[in-house]
Formats: structure tokens, sequence, C-alpha cells
């Protein structure tokens, strides 16, 4: 149904595509992956239309239609949320704007002369309404939100009043109300919390329609897709199976390749060595001349394209006292609003605490508590002997001076430094290139919380508390933060939504409900195998 054919495309002096194919065919469900700026949300543009490739064609099959998903959602104010996700529900939308028009010209005195012809249109319009299900599109709407984790209020309330995360998702519900031929999606993950996004994966794993997505959770990819595309140097390359497959796949094409490259190399030194030798001899002239034109004839085999590993040794962390941090029967409200009742709490040195509870169970309430950020109304958090705490939050960004090059903020945060310790920990969250001459106040905010993340990591803390970190994480930057802390000897306490973090790094969980707080020995994947559900939100 979508066909890309012999693409090239340049950005400025950037080669993204060269003669590049591939297709997405009805019902596949794709992931897109690829580093950044290797051309990933170009090509979700090429394919709407909203640019065009320097060679080769975009074909997309008449009346298909396409729901494109982006990080950038534009203007919303003035209406509900519920009102603006039916608003791009395609053809039904447009509908219920016309019944809305000829309602107020049925009212207007104004009109008198034309009101035969008004209520004809509009027994016209009511028809086709009914006919594209729009009496249930409210209800959709609604279930589509509460799925994304909006409450009633929120629905209901202006959209303009909302955070720009919350204003993502009011996006991608009008997608998903959509229900379109096919759905691009860039990067959908973001921004959502554990439940919304186990939510969205069972959503999509139902949708008949054709999907091409980019993700940075591994977990969410893998359950969804089962062909990856993958951008590689200016070309296109399709894998059948899920993220999983698609990695061990793609290392197995690596081996062989190098393995290639390696004896045909081999053999390319031996018949060198044998020209070069006998190349002077008149005797061997002749067998001189045939491995000459043997070795004109020849295909090289080219070594496999490396994609650029990071990995960085942190240096290891100083030794803390036994018990890190005591929370002791504290509480907490805002308003009326409790948040924490009495609650008792001990994170030992070498615990890593990941803490799970719905939207405004007091996750990042917990954190502030435990750094000082807010105080209790009552009882008391005493941290413990020889601890130093790091603390990483989105509004630990503002710490970054707007007026220094990335460069020059490490340079002024580490002045004992060298040089190239520095630029190595640059380019292993992200920064290479000209990347580091980027001044601070230009960066976006993945760009910053990368920066502050390494800050943080290079003169290790014994205890971290560290508020979503894989925000904005692309995932080869994920994995190696993932590999530093599994070797990070302190205590951790952390909030995530993203499972394979959750999996890899905590040794015990605590859990808000409303029930009260429930403590787990062992991980994420012990917490999961216990109580039969990925989210406290999910409990049935």
């Amino acid at each position: 149904m979508i066909r890309l054919d012999n693409i090239s495309k340049q950005n400025g002096h950037q080669i993204l595509f060269i003669e590049a194919s591939a297709a997405l065919q009805r019902g596949e469900k794709i992931g897109l992956v690829g580093p950044n700026g290797s051309g990933k949300t170009t090509l979700f543009r090429m394919i709407t239309g909203e640019e065009l490739p320097d060679e080769g064609q975009v074909g997309v099959d008449r009346g298909v239609t396409i729901g494109y998903f982006s990080q950038d959602v534009g203007e919303m104010s003035g209406r509900s949320a519920a009102a603006e996700v039916m608003d791009g529900a395609g053809p039904v939308s447009e509908v219920a704007a016309e019944l809305r028009e000829l309602e107020v010209a049925m009212g207007d005195p104004d009109q008198a002369d034309n009101m035969d012809e008004i209520i004809e249109r509009y027994g016209e319009a009511q028809g086709r309404f009914e006919e594209l299900g729009g009496y249930a599109l409210e209800g959709r709407a609604r279930e589509v939100l509460a799925g994304l984790s909006f409450t009633e209020e929120m629905m209901d309330g202006d959209v303009g009043a909302l955070s720009g995360g919350w204003k993502m998702r009011v996006a991608l519900a009008r997608i998903l109300l959509m229900r379109p031929d096919c759905m691009l999606l860039d990067e959908p993950s973001n921004h959502l919390d554990l439940e919304s996004l186990i939510w969205l994966e069972d959503f999509l794993r139902g949708y008949e329609g054709a999907l091409l997505m980019t993700s940075h959770d591994r977990a969410f990819m893998n359950r969804i897709v089962t062909k990856v595309i993958e951008i590689d140097g200016g070309s296109l390359n399709s894998f059948s199976g899920d993220y999983e497959f698609y990695e061990a796949q793609r290392a197995q094409n690596e081996k062989q390749q190098q393995a290639q490259f390696e004896r045909q190399q081999a053999m390319l030194a031996k018949e060198i060595k044998f020209i070069e030798r006998f190349k002077a001899r008149a005797s061997h002239a002749a067998q001189v001349q045939s491995r000459v034109k043997k070795l004109d004839k020849i295909e090289r085999v080219e070594p496999p394209k490396r994609r650029q590993s990071v990995t960085f040794e942190f240096p290891p962390a100083p030794r803390s006292g036994e018990d890190v941090v005591t929370v002791k029967d504290v509480h907490k409200a805002y308003g009326d609003r409790v948040i924490y009742e009495g609650l008792d709490f001990l994170v030992r040195r070498k615990e890593r605490w990941c803490v799970m509870g719905v939207n405004g169970a007091g996750k990042s309430t917990l954190l502030k508590l435990v750094v000082g950020a807010t105080e209790p109304d009552t009882g008391a958090v005493t941290m413990g002997g020889t601890v130093k705490m790091g603390y990483f939050a989105q509004h630990a960004m503002e710490i970054l001076d707007g007026d220094l090059t990335v460069f020059q903020q490490l340079e002024a945060t580490f002045p004992q430094a060298g040089q190239g310790s520095l630029r190595a920990l640059a380019g292993c969250f992200g920064f290479s290139g000209d990347d580091i001459e980027k001044r601070c106040r230009v960066l976006s905010g993945g760009e910053k919380a990368r920066l502050v993340m390494a800050q943080l990591l290079y003169d290790p803390p014994n205890f971290l508390v560290l508020d979503e970190p894989t925000n904005h994480l692309d995932l080869a930057t994920k994995e190696m933060l993932v590999e530093a802390l599994s070797a990070y000897e302190g205590a951790m306490l952390f909030v995530s939504h993203d499972r394979h973090f959750l999996a890899a790094l905590s040794n015990r969980v605590l859990e808000l409900t409303p029930d009260g707080v429930h403590k787990y020995g062992g991980g994420y994947t012990e917490y999961v195998a216990r109580t039969g559900q990925e989210a406290p939100g999910l409990r049935r």
C-alpha cells in the first residue's frame, strides 16, 4: 500500500538516503530503527508528502488514509481535550462540524427563508453521521483518553491548560480514534506512564491497519512489531521478526560479513605477496599477469558498517554507611489531597528501589522528600553518614549555564579532568562532532537531560535518586546507561516507565497504591511474576 522506490535524499551536506527501497503492506506492523539523525522523521514526512525525495518515488495506493503522529503537536487551546480528539477523527469529524454549523443556522432568524433547505441538509448530514458511527464517537474518544490516563476532569477541561506531555497524548489520541488505514507513529511511547504504555501496546496489537513506528522503548517495540526496517548508511534493510530478532540477526550478519571480509583479505594478501615476489622474473610473467587479472575481477567484500557503540568506564562510587536514608512516620498532603500517612521506609547500601504507582500516587513526591526538595508535614527523613547524593529530575536541567557550550559546561563542572576524557563522556551521551560546540540554551529537552546525566555519573555519588532518567534517551544511550548502572555499587531510588530499565536495575520494588504502600524483595521481574501485572494500575 506504501512503496519507497529508489529514493535519495540529502539535507544540507548530510546524505540520508541513497537509492533506498522498502514497502509497507496492509496489516504490517513495522519498527523503523536507525541512529539519531539517520532520517527516520524525514522518511515519515516523505510518506505524508510534507517533503519530497530528491530522486526516486514514494507511492501510496489510492484511497489509503494515513494518520501521522509527530513530536510537534502544534497549538491547542479553546476547547476540551475530548473535543480536540474528536476533531481529528477523519470524515466523521467533518460531518460533526457541519451538523454544528447547521444547528446554528436553524436557530438564526436571518436564515428563515432558507429553513427548508437547511433542514433537508441537516437530515442528510445526520444520516451520514449515524452511518459513520458518529453518535458513538464521544464514547470512543473518552475511552481512548482514559486509556492514556486522562481523568474525566482533564477530558472536559481546556486542552490549553495541559502541559506539553499531556498535549502529546491528546495528539496521539486523535490518531488512534481516527483508525486510519496506516498509522505513522514517531516516538508514541514518549511522555507515557507505564499504565498508558501497556494500554497503547494492547490497542496497537488489536489495530488492523498498517503501522510504521519509531520508539526508544525496546519492550514496547518488541511486543508490537513483526518486521523491522533499519536505516543504515543511506539504505533501508528489512528484517522479518520482532526487535530482539532484528538485533540478533544484525549481529549474526555482521559476524558473517566480517568473517568473509577477513577470508578475502587473507587471500588478497597471499596473491599480492606472490605478485610482488615474482613480478620481476620473466619465468613467472604469465602467472603474475594471470593473478593480476584475477584480482581485478574479484568483487571486494566490504567490512561491516559497525554502529558506533557507546561505552564509558565510570569511576566507582565511594562507599556509604549501611543505612542510606530513613523515612520515619512521614505524613504529606497537598491541600485536601493526602499523599502519605505514616510512611516508613529504609534504603540500605546496594539496594536499588524502583518506585511504582499510578499518576498522582506520590512517586515524585517521595523522591522530593528524600532529596529535601520538599518537607514532610510531620515525620522525618534522615540521610545516613557519608552519603553523597545525586538527584536527577527534569528540572535539574536548570543547573546548566545557557551561555556555555556543551564542552565548556563539562569543563566548568570538572576543571581537573582531561579533554580526552570529557570528549569521550560527551560522545557517550550522544554529543559528537559539532554537537559539543552547541550552546546549552539551544539544546532540546532531551539533549539537556543527557548532559545533566553525564555530569551526574562522571563523578558518581553513592546514592542516586532518579526521576524518569530514560526520558528522551535513544536505545543506544539507554543501553550504555543500563550497563554503567549495572556495575554501580551505590544505592538507588528511582522512577521509570521503561520496563527494560526497571528489570535490569531494580532489586527492590516500592509500590504506592490507594490501599497503602507495599514493599517487595526482588526486582521488577519478580514483582511482575508475583502480582501478575506489569504496573499497579492494571491490577484486576
